[in-house]
């Protein structure tokens, strides 16, 4: 299995349950790395821009609303499978779907109050994670 790098966003509802020390924890717990890490409040332009593959769909404003009503934090973790292992950690998007002892499991409120984000594949992580970080933020 390669090593991966992939985005993951702790979402306004975690952060605002003081759950993002935890889910972080859980990450490291995992095994895999935290390369770059920050805390930000997106704008209505910059969650429409990182959710616009979803432009179309019916839950697009809820998204960007629910996305910009309070602080992320955003990490790039690195280790091999990333994608797919940090994926299998989140849980379910629907956290009534999600297995025992995944991130949605515990934190999640309701499918679009679902506490992460993880990017679906290589190419779109290396997207995202060009969308919140510079170069310069990421420990090589």
């Amino acid at each position: 299995m390669a090593t991966e790098r992939t985005l993951a966003l702790v979402k306004p509802d975690a952060v605002a349950k003081n759950a993002a020390g935890e889910i972080l924890a859980m990450i490291q717990k995992a095994g895999l790395k935290v390369r770059a890490l920050k805390m930000l409040r997106l704008s209505q332009a910059q969650a429409r821009g990182f959710y616009a593959v979803h432009r179309e769909r019916p839950f697009y404003d809820s998204l960007v609303a629910f996305m910009t009503e309070g602080p992320i934090i955003a990490a790039v973790l690195e280790g091999e499978g990333a994608v797919a292992r940090y994926r299998d950690l989140m849980g379910a998007t629907n956290p009534a779907n999600a297995g025992p002892g995944t991130i949605r499991k515990l934190f999640a409120q309701n499918i679009e109050r679902n506490a992460v984000h993880g990017s679906d594949a290589v190419e779109t992580a290396r997207t995202e994670i060009a969308y919140v970080f510079s170069e310069l933020e990421i420990e090589p």
